[in-house]
């Protein structure tokens, strides 16, 4: 049986407007942590085997660069709002490949796992319009339609109760934590470091004092160099 392709499309803010709410704890690294954020984010999601595209929406060079040079598809953000900016990514996604499934996926989800976004692209195959909460179960760090489905982001805020009443189907599922811990504030940031984080934001994060504690470095296997569930 042939996989559906997707093509998902990931906002990057820019550097100056990323991750403010991380400033305080991160100082001078705040910049650093936004674009290794997005870089494992992206990264993970090439990994995927449904993943045929990954097409970044930006208007700063700097993550723009860092992205394209792991694969990503780069366009130019028109500065219109988060909604905007995937709708915008969204029709470069039909216009390349227009027979793949289309989803949004949020650009600070570091501890993201192949894996576990595979399960969630599956599942969301059997929907015209699905989604994936976020870990506070308030916003939303996934959203997906199929190929041909118009694609009706509603993101920002209290997103899921949006993309509900917008008809999209909640992807409710054991082991996706990664693909729902998206950082925002410190707490985020130590809760993806006990799921696991991969090479470039733990480098980042290394280098932040006082340092915020988690677990090391995970493969993107998933296994290499991190301990299992079981044994934190």
């Amino acid at each position: 049986m042939q996989l559906t392709r997707w093509t998902l499309v990931v906002p990057v803010k820019t550097i100056i407007r990323a991750k403010t709410r991380l400033a305080g704890a991160a100082g001078p690294y705040r910049a650093d942590l936004a674009v290794a954020l997005a870089c494992d984010t992206v990264s993970a999601a090439l990994s995927c085997p449904r993943v045929h595209r990954v097409i970044v929406v930006t208007a700063d060079p700097v993550p723009a660069e860092r992205l394209a040079a792991l694969g990503a598809h780069v366009v130019t953000d028109p500065d219109r709002g988060l909604n905007t900016a995937l709708r915008f990514g969204a029709a470069e996604a039909v216009r390349l490949a227009p027979a793949d499934a289309v989803g949004a996926l949020q650009a600070d989800l570091p501890a993201l796992r192949p894996a576990e976004l595979e399960r969630v692209l599956a599942a969301a195959e059997e929907f015209d319009q699905a989604f994936v909460p976020d870990a506070a179960d308030v916003g939303t760090t996934f959203y997906g339609v199929r190929p041909g489905v118009p694609f009706r982001p509603r993101f920002g805020g209290e997103s899921k109760a949006r993309h509900l009443s917008g008809g999209a189907k909640e992807l409710v599922m054991d082991g996706i934590a990664s693909v729902r811990r998206d950082v925002d504030t410190v707490e985020d940031l130590r809760e993806a470091l006990a799921l696991g984080l991969p090479a470039t934001t733990s480098a980042v994060v290394a280098r932040i004092r006082p340092p915020i504690t988690g677990a090391a470095p995970y493969g993107r296997d998933g296994e290499t160099g991190v301990a299992t569930r079981s044994e934190r």
